[in-house]
């Protein structure tokens, strides 16, 4: 019966990199966050949607807890923090081949009071440097009041051990009819998600310091040809003069190349033809620009 189904706002937590975008978009069956190797790709807290026989989860992915002063950091904790207040469920992602340490305490530290609501995810449980018995340890000393069942090995990238977590946070997830539409795998806007896509593709392909030095701002969107192509222009923002060049590349390669695989992955998200004009330019030292970060990073 529909007042059976269970309805839960589910928050994501985990330190840089444990892998929690690659859960979202397995859970979600959709590109619904950035993954990259670089930590802290994502800046922003992301919706993503779980629709199933038992009810709806929507998920929030948070920006990785990191321990630092750096301005846009603290503003990055500051979202992950918010998003705990008032929770349903909390999905906490651990990477089994990282030992925890000082920065994986922190964010044990996070849950005091909600353990209750907690499921455990042991991820990377498929790689050869994997060390699942020192992460349960940690657990163990760390988060005392979480029972073994609230515990899961699994692989995100693998797609194993997912629907066992799943089915964890619906035993906890209250009551509910849906919020969403069952065939929403995303709340995100056209222009968030716009922007997500390229930055995505830029930073798997930019080297060094270059990935966290840029943001994406999408400056026009129309819709043409009676609705059948979308046109968006959209500039691909760095710090500094010097980075210009990098991101266009040698005869523009290396734009062109973020480009074109940008738009093959909004095409198969929207079914206009999509035409994109992709521009660089420099906003000198804009994680030090509040104006910037309030705009770039939201709640």
């Amino acid at each position: 019966m529909e007042n059976e189904l269970k309805t839960a706002v589910v928050a994501i937590i985990g330190r840089p990199s444990a892998g929690k975008s690659t859960f979202l978009n397995t859970a979600c069956q959709e590109d619904v966050s950035i993954v990259s190797p670089i930590p802290q790709t994502t800046r922003n807290a992301i919706k993503g949607i779980v629709n199933t026989s038992l009810g709806q989860l929507i998920f929030i992915d948070t920006p990785g807890y990191h321990d630092s002063e750096k301005k846009l950091n603290l503003m990055l904790k500051n979202v992950t923090e918010s998003m705990l207040e008032g929770i349903d469920c909390v999905l906490y992602v651990i990477d089994s081949t990282r030992i925890p340490g000082d920065e994986e305490m922190h964010t044990a530290g996070l849950l005091k009071g909600l353990e209750a609501k907690t499921v455990i995810a042991i991820n990377k449980t498929d790689s050869s440097q994997s060390k699942v018995l020192p992460v349960r340890n940690f657990i163990k000393e760390k988060l005392p009041e979480i029972r073994n069942e609230q515990i899961f090995e699994i692989s995100a990238q693998k797609d194993t051990g997912i629907n066992e977590v799943l089915r964890a946070l619906y035993e906890i997830a209250p009551k509910g009819v849906p919020m969403y539409d069952e065939e929403l795998a995303t709340d995100q806007d056209l222009q968030f998600r716009v922007c997500e896509i390229i930055r995505g593709e830029a930073m798997n392909r930019l080297s060094d310091e270059i990935p966290h030095a840029l943001y994406v701002e999408v400056a026009d969107v129309e819709h043409r040809n009676d609705g059948k192509k979308l046109w968006i222009r959209a500039f691909l923002c760095v710090e500094r003069e010097s980075q210009k060049g990098i991101v266009i590349g040698k005869g523009a390669s290396k734009i062109k190349e973020i480009r074109l695989a940008a738009m093959k992955k909004i095409s198969e998200i929207y079914i206009q033809k999509i035409d994109l004009d992709l521009q660089v330019k420099v906003n000198k030292n804009w994680r030090q620009k509040d104006v910037v970060l309030n705009r770039l990073i939201r709640k």
